[in-house]
């Protein structure tokens, strides 16, 4: 969608008084200022890796490596730096899911699949128990992915390590989460009152 608007504004001239940013950029700059207190605290004993993937649109055709960073900072601050472990190749030199496009809802199931082995080995070298996606074509793919080939990761939305982050993740917004994941910093919503 961010791209979508960035080529639409240049293909058809649309004079504009605003700019257009992704929300990464704003995420680690909430983080910097303390304003989004994010806490890795929940993940030191369990010691889960996590991966992360460049959404294309975002990171390659939109903003490059600052925004590469950007989202790396976050990942990093949700999960612990030392459970981090980065995709070869990454940033703007990150292969694509295969999803993306609207390939997800192309209808080519077996060819999106079929590109999207690249990733998936890509995933794999890691040895990350999650990969984030935060993209939402991306999730779909990755997750997808590793459920039909049986992979051993876990792919969960940025905004959701958030939210656990922050001790905000209610306990229905976890039904996709692995076992390990289920029950860390539940916010039950009827005791917070």
């Amino acid at each position: 969608m961010t791209f979508s608007v960035l080529a639409g504004l240049k293909k058809f001239n649309i004079d504009h008084k605003c700019e257009v940013k992704s929300i990464y950029e704003y995420y680690a700059k909430w983080i910097r200022e303390g304003k989004l207190k994010v806490n890795s605290d929940w993940n030191k004993d369990l010691k889960l890796k996590f991966t992360v993937q460049d959404p294309c649109q975002i990171i390659r055709k939109s903003y490059g490596d600052p925004i590469a960073e950007d989202l790396r900072f976050v990942v990093k601050s949700i999960v612990g730096e030392e459970n981090f472990i980065d995709m070869t190749p990454n940033r703007s030199n990150n292969f694509c899911c295969g999803g993306g496009g609207g390939f997800l809802q192309s209808g080519y199931v077996d060819a999106r699949r079929a590109y999207g082995k690249i990733k998936a080995d890509q995933i794999l070298a890691t040895g990350a128990d999650y990969c984030i996606a935060a993209c939402h074509n991306c999730h779909a793919q990755i997750h997808d992915l590793a459920e039909v080939n049986d992979h051993a990761w876990q792919t969960v939305h940025l905004w959701t390590m958030i939210c656990l982050s922050l001790g905000i993740l209610g306990p229905n917004e976890r039904e996709y989460l692995g076992d390990d994941l289920k029950e860390v910093n539940v916010f039950h919503p009827e005791t917070a009152l």
